[in-house]
């Protein structure tokens, strides 16, 4: 059971990372992937500051740095001070930067629906049952904090894993 779980969860993160790259050709997008996902970062953390932004992200503070002013020019982001350190900002999505991702993210549904047209109504709720399953793992561990954090659903058995 465990080597089928390891597996099916090892498909079902690259075929999430394919069906991404399908759905951002198809919908023919020219801006960078990390600006979309820097916005989506800032989405769920709301407002952090630069190196929490970067760590959480998964990219080098400098490249955060480039992210933020790239968004920072498009009026997607801002930086205001960090009340517990003034030294200190916090960058936190905009409205327009939430805007600008709820529209790209609908503009690639839109290009998947072809791809998917054809599902039948079983077919899509088996989809969001398996949507919902893996929501909410994600979510609790984004809550929680890590990964290895006791109290989110299954994370016991991830830490073992």
């Amino acid at each position: 059971m465990e080597s089928d779980l390891h597996h099916v969860l090892g498909d079902l993160v690259v075929v999430n990372h394919r069906l991404t790259r399908v759905a951002a050709r198809a919908a023919g997008g020219t801006e960078s992937p990390a600006l979309w996902r820097t916005l989506s970062v800032l989405r769920i953390s709301g407002p952090v500051r630069l190196g929490a932004l970067a760590e959480n992200s998964r990219v080098s503070q400098p490249t955060a740095t480039n992210l933020v002013t790239a968004l920072e020019e498009r009026g997607w982001v801002s930086r205001r001070v960090d009340p517990t350190d003034a030294r200190a900002s916090l960058i936190e999505a905009s409205a327009a930067g939430l805007a600008a991702l709820n529209a790209w993210r609908d503009e690639l549904v839109t290009a998947l629906m072809p791809l998917f047209a054809d599902l039948g109504a079983d077919e899509i709720e088996l989809l969001r049952g398996a949507v919902e399953i893996v929501a909410a793992r994600v979510d609790a561990v984004e809550t929680a904090g890590a990964i290895g954090a006791v109290d989110a659903p299954g994370a016991e058995q991830m830490a073992r894993s």
